[in-house]
C-alpha cells in the first residue's frame, strides 16, 4: 500500500486548516461536559442542557468515554475524570451482572433488557480507548468486552457478528444488520492495536468481505443494511418505518462513505502489521464514495446529503443528518492520503464548506444533528445534540494517519497538530 503527497496544495497539509479543526475539537470537547449523568452520560438537548428527566444510556456512555479518551490522551486537561466515570458507569450500572453484557440504560429501566451487538461494540471501542488511556478499571473493562464479543456475538461459521440476544442469551434475533457489524469493524481495529493481536484484523477483513465486497458491490456498491440468519438480504425491511434512526428502509449514504474510510483503516493496518492485504479494499473503498456520492449529495436539488434512497437511489428520508456529513468528510480526506487525487480534495472542501455555513451551530454549541429537506434546524429523526462522537472524529481523522487506529495513533504522537 501507497500514501501519497498531493501534487496540489491541500487543506491536510494546511496549518491554518488543522488549527481549525483543532479549535472545532475543543468547541466540540467542551459542549459535551454537560452530558455528565450520576450513571453515565445521557443527551443533550439543542442548548447543550440535559433535560429533567434524563438518563444516561450505554450508547452515549460509550461513545463519550471513547472520545474523552482521546481527549485526554491527546493531554486536553479535564477529561481523565469524564474517562473514569464514563468506565465506572460500564463498570456499574449500565453492565448486566447476572448474566453478563450491557443492557441499553442502567438495570435495563427503559424496559430493554436485550442484548445487542452495536452497543456492544461501542463497549469494546470505549474500553480500549481507555486502556490507551491508562485509566483506572479500563483493562478490566476490556476484557469483560471482549469475553462476551468471543463467547456470543462473533460467529466464526458466519464471518460476522450475531445481532442481538434476550437478556439470558437464551434467545437470538434472527436477523443480520450491516450497521452492527459496520461499527464492530471499527472496534476490532482498536482492539488489534491495544491487544497487539492480529486475529481483529482477520475478523475485520471477513466482515468486509462479506458486506462490502459481497453484498455491497453486487448492490453498485450502496449498502445493504438488513439481512435474515442466513445473510439473506431483506430489501422491504423497515419499509413501514423508514426513517428509522438505527434500521431504516433502503440504503443509507452515509454508511457507504463510513465503510469507505474504514476500509482504508483496515488495509493500512494490515500492512502496517505485515498481513496479506488484499487489494480490492482500496478500489472498493474508492467505488464506495463515489456512488454514494453521486446518488446521496444533491439528489433532491439542494445542497447536502439525505438519509436514506429506495433501490431505485430515489431519496426517500430527505433529512441531513449531522453525522452522515462527518462521515463523507472524513472519507474523502482518507482517500485523499492514501490516493493524493484531486477529486477527493474538492468534496473534502465541499463538505465541510456545507458543515460549516448549516450544521455547525455557533449560537447554542456543537452542531445540528439534523436538517430538513431546506437545510434548516430539525428533530424528526434525532433530537438535541446527544452525539459527540461523530463530529470530533471528522475533526480527528484529517489529522491522523490511517493506521494505527485513533487512540493509539495519538497515543504515540502521530496528530498533526496538538490542540
Amino acid at each position: 500500500m501507497n500514501t501519497f503527497q498531493p501534487a496540489f496544495s491541500s487543506w491536510l497539509n494546511a496549518p491554518a486548516h488543522q488549527q481549525w479543526l483543532a479549535d472545532e475539537g475543543l468547541r466540540l470537547l467542551a459542549f459535551a461536559k454537560a452530558s455528565k449523568l450520576p450513571e453515565g452520560f445521557g443527551n443533550l438537548d439543542a442548548h447543550g442542557e440535559l433535560p429533567v428527566d434524563a438518563q444516561a444510556h450505554t450508547m452515549n456512555t460509550a461513545r463519550m468515554t471513547h472520545s474523552f479518551a482521546l481527549a485526554h490522551i491527546q493531554g486536553v486537561p479535564g477529561f481523565a475524570e469524564l474517562v473514569d466515570h464514563g468506565i465506572n458507569a460500564l463498570n456499574g450500572p449500565l453492565r448486566d451482572a447476572e448474566f453478563g453484557g450491557w443492557f441499553a440504560a442502567p438495570d435495563h429501566r427503559d424496559g430493554d433488557t436485550g442484548k445487542a451487538a452495536y452497543l456492544h461494540a461501542f463497549v469494546a471501542l470505549a474500553a480500549s480507548s481507555a486502556v490507551v488511556a491508562q485509566r483506572p478499571g479500563a483493562n478490566a473493562l476490556l476484557s469483560d468486552a471482549i469475553a462476551i464479543i468471543e463467547q456470543h456475538f462473533w460467529s466464526e461459521e458466519e464471518g460476522a457478528m450475531r445481532e442481538s440476544f434476550n437478556r439470558d442469551w437464551s434467545e437470538e434475533e434472527p436477523y443480520r444488520g450491516a450497521n452492527s457489524n459496520m461499527h464492530a469493524t471499527e472496534a476490532f481495529l482498536a482492539l488489534a492495536d491495544v491487544t497487539q493481536d492480529s486475529h481483529w484484523l482477520n475478523r475485520a477483513l471477513r466482515i468486509v468481505e462479506r458486506v462490502i465486497h459481497g453484498h455491497a458491490a453486487a448492490n453498485d456498491f450502496l449498502v445493504v443494511e438488513h439481512f435474515d440468519q442466513d445473510w439473506q438480504p431483506l430489501p422491504e425491511y423497515n419499509h413501514e418505518n423508514p426513517a428509522d434512526g438505527f434500521r431504516p428502509y433502503g440504503t443509507t449514504p452515509g454508511h457507504g462513505f463510513e465503510w469507505s474510510r474504514l476500509l482504508l483503516h483496515l488495509e493500512a493496518a494490515r500492512v502496517q502489521a505485515g498481513m496479506l492485504t488484499p487489494g480490492w479494499l482500496a478500489t472498493d473503498a474508492q467505488q464506495l464514495f463515489v456512488h454514494n456520492g453521486l446518488h446521496g449529495w444533491e439528489v433532491d436539488g439542494a445542497p447536502g446529503i439525505v438519509y436514506t434512497l429506495d433501490w431505485d437511489n430515489r431519496p426517500v428520508v430527505r433529512q441531513r443528518l449531522h453525522w452522515v456529513h462527518c462521515e463523507a468528510s472524513a472519507a474523502a480526506s482518507a482517500l485523499l492520503k492514501r490516493t493524493g487525487e484531486a477529486q477527493y480534495e474538492t468534496w473534502y472542501r465541499r463538505f465541510w464548506a456545507f458543515s460549516d455555513s448549516c450544521l455547525i451551530d455557533r449560537i447554542h454549541g456543537s452542531w445540528h444533528h439534523e436538517l430538513d429537506p431546506q437545510n434548516r434546524p430539525s428533530a424528526q429523526i434525532w433530537g438535541g445534540k446527544p452525539d459527540l462522537y461523530h463530529a470530533w472524529q471528522a475533526v480527528l481523522i484529517p489529522r491522523l494517519p490511517l493506521a494505527p487506529s485513533m487512540a493509539s495513533a495519538l497515543a504515540q504522537g502521530s496528530i498533526s497538530v496538538l490542540m
